[in-house]
């Protein structure tokens, strides 16, 4: 099938009907019927069937769909990255972060870092560490902010800063005394946990850091990001373990955070393409990120 055939295919899967496709694509019904015949014709067997007065695929067609769909969002993707080549890297600057970070670190850095480059446009978004590196090998994004990398060949590194897991808790799950201090690893064996999905790349290594709990925590309750584990402490669901970037923005009235002993440390890392220099004015900015990070991890 050709490209013009897997555009019409797909208009007339979703429309129903060669009229309403020839709408949808702007170009003419019969159009529409020529290339759906050649692509038949080809194919050596019918796509559609008509069916009171529907089109509707034929087993073939369905068979052929998920392939077609592949191509489909190849194709979106070739058109996501010329889009991403045609803009100025000077005139804007686009910033993905984890979402552990969007909502803590990443807001009042920006803001800061805006005050020297007022002119500059910025956009921001949120995805877990997976979609960041992918975005910005597809060139949607100029820098990530993550947590978790494994390292990829097409991508520089940067450290910002250095911390470790804490723990949060809704307030009076530890006594007083207990919450100035550090709690020990072997005190969460059997413990209710709110835990992350086994999606998220850190869930796996705080797994790892579990396994030398015997026995290991119970987790009751798993979300997909930070930030609901936070939310669900704060409305009392218990203890969570979380990175300190998202433990400190949780409200002081209704939980508290302790330290881990031994610490489980993690590490805060910003993302470049390996194939080209970052655009200038994203050096002050790794730098505003850096020192609010460690002023962050300082107030533990």
């Amino acid at each position: 099938m050709r490209l013009r055939h897997i555009e019409i295919f797909q208009a007339i899967r979703q429309t129903g009907s060669i009229s309403a496709a020839a709408q949808l694509l702007h170009v003419s019904q019969p159009a529409v019927s020529k290339v759906l015949q050649h692509a038949e014709l080809q194919l050596g067997f019918p796509l559609f069937l008509r069916v009171r007065g529907k089109l509707q695929p034929t087993p073939e067609a369905l068979a052929l769909e998920r392939e077609v769909e592949k191509v489909s969002e190849s194709l979106q993707g070739v058109r996501r990255l010329a889009k991403s080549l045609r803009r100025s890297p000077a005139q804007s600057v686009r910033i993905g972060a984890i979402p552990a970070l969007a909502l803590s670190l990443l807001p009042p850095a920006i803001l800061q870092w805006k005050r020297a480059y007022p002119d500059i446009a910025c956009e921001l978004s949120s995805d877990h560490s997976r979609e960041l590196v992918q975005k910005l090998l597809m060139r949607e994004i100029d820098l990530a902010l993550t947590l978790n990398f494994a390292g990829h060949p097409g991508l520089t590194t940067q450290v910002l800063a250095n911390g470790a897991l804490v723990a949060l808790a809704s307030k009076g799950y530890w006594s007083d005394a207990q919450t100035h201090q550090p709690l020990p690893l072997a005190e969460l064996a059997g413990a209710p946990l709110i835990g992350l999905s086994s999606a998220d790349p850190l869930a796996a290594k705080l797994d790892s850091y579990l396994e030398k709990v015997d026995p290991p925590p119970r987790v009751s309750l798993s979300v997909q990001t930070y930030s609901l584990a936070r939310a669900m402490v704060e409305s009392g669901a218990g203890l969570t373990v979380i990175d300190p970037f998202t433990a400190l923005g949780a409200s002081t009235a209704t939980t508290c955070i302790r330290t881990l002993t031994p610490p489980l440390p993690i590490t805060l890392y910003a993302l470049t393409r390996a194939d080209e220099p970052p655009p200038h004015m994203l050096a002050n900015l790794l730098q505003i990120f850096g020192e609010r990070a460690r002023e962050l991890l300082e107030r533990l």
